[in-house]
């Protein structure tokens, strides 16, 4: 199957490391997280009329251990796809076989060296507990949120609370939500069960190529390759995940900044600076590639929504978003908040 270990490495070496990795100033950190965490999820319950339950993890971790976790995240949704793609190359012998492994130790190589560069950025994440896992944890990316507190000279006794603020507001999404995490767990793994290897695909792919030239459109939009190379199936999959992680991003966004308003006297500072980090050009054709631009856009676009919706109809109908699958804003409604203000209130 794929050499995840390969993916491992690769995304170690291209993570790279910082001089302050491993200093008293990532353990000051690692000792101040829980505490930033449990004060930061009430103020988090009060602003969104969520609630939580239980407690975190919460965990100071490397770039290497970042990516490395999300790697085994990675491996568990492509587990269906191996398998296919093991029994098609198989069926055609030695040859198929020899292709196989190539594709293997590609998808690795590829995956090592995305997970490289984003965990030269991260700052926190909350991961979901996977089927196979303990999950609930609270990352913080220690090299990352010092390098940007130095690199900017944010307070960061207000910088830490703020991110606490942020990766809080996501937990609260997925377990003050009932049935958000095994909905974004579905979502995902659907789109790695619907993945077929596809002779004819190329040929697809050069038709879209061709169109997209005839009209002047960029050959890969904001799903990147994967959405380049996608079924109809896949790619109404692909809007649902981004979709949904628009409404959550941009969430969770407002929220940090506004309880940083009344809390914090650096937070707008620290909002524009971030803000520009994500547009950073040197990175911007790099994003497009993979995918990723959409991640970068969807702080931007959810928390338009989320503002546009509260200006329409007050931050309160927000909740409607809450009740279930069907009551959440699709992609073209994200753009649109007036049309799913119509639908769902």
């Amino acid at each position: 199957m794929i050499p995840w270990r390969t993916a491992v490495r690769v995304a170690g070496s291209v993570a790279g490391t910082h001089p302050l990795a491993g200093t008293y100033h990532e353990e000051i950190l690692a000792r101040e997280a829980p505490d930033l965490i449990a004060r930061a999820e009430p103020l988090v319950e009060e602003a969104t009329g969520l609630r939580t339950v239980g407690s975190p993890g919460v965990e100071v971790v490397s770039r290497a251990a970042w990516a490395e976790r999300n790697v085994a995240f990675f491996a568990h949704l492509m587990d269906p796809l191996e398998e296919r793609l093991e029994a098609r190359f198989a069926k055609v012998g030695p040859l198929g076989k020899g292709g196989a492994a190539v594709a293997r130790q590609f998808v690795a190589l590829e995956t090592g060296a995305l997970l490289g560069v984003l965990g030269r950025r991260v700052l926190g994440q909350y991961e979901l507990a996977l089927p196979t896992d303990v999950g609930d944890t609270i990352y913080l990316v220690g090299p990352n949120v010092l390098a940007l507190e130095r690199a900017h000279q944010f307070r960061p006794v207000e910088f830490r609370f703020w991110l606490a603020l942020h990766e809080c507001t996501h937990r609260l999404q997925f377990v003050g939500i009932p049935w958000m995490r095994d909905y974004f767990l579905s979502l995902v793994e659907q789109l790695a069960a619907s993945a077929r290897p596809d002779p004819q695909r190329l040929v697809k792919v050069a038709g879209r190529i061709t169109d997209a030239v005839r009209v002047g459109k960029p050959l890969i939009d904001e799903t990147g390759l994967f959405g380049l190379f996608a079924n109809d199936e896949q790619r109404e999959l692909l809007d649902k995940v981004q979709a949904l992680m628009s409404l959550l991003e941009g969430h969770g966004h407002v929220v940090m900044d506004r309880i940083g308003e009344g809390m914090l006297l650096t937070q707008r500072r620290m909002s524009s600076v971030l803000k520009l980090r994500r547009s950073d050009p040197k990175t911007a054709g790099f994003f497009r590639l993979t995918g990723i631009e959409m991640k970068m856009r969807q702080y931007e676009l959810g928390e338009r929504f989320i503002n546009q919706v509260e200006a329409l109809a007050g931050w309160e109908i927000l909740a409607a978003a809450w009740q279930g699958p069907d009551s959440l804003p699709t992609l073209y409604e994200i753009e649109h908040p007036r049309v799913w203000l119509d639908r769902v209130a």
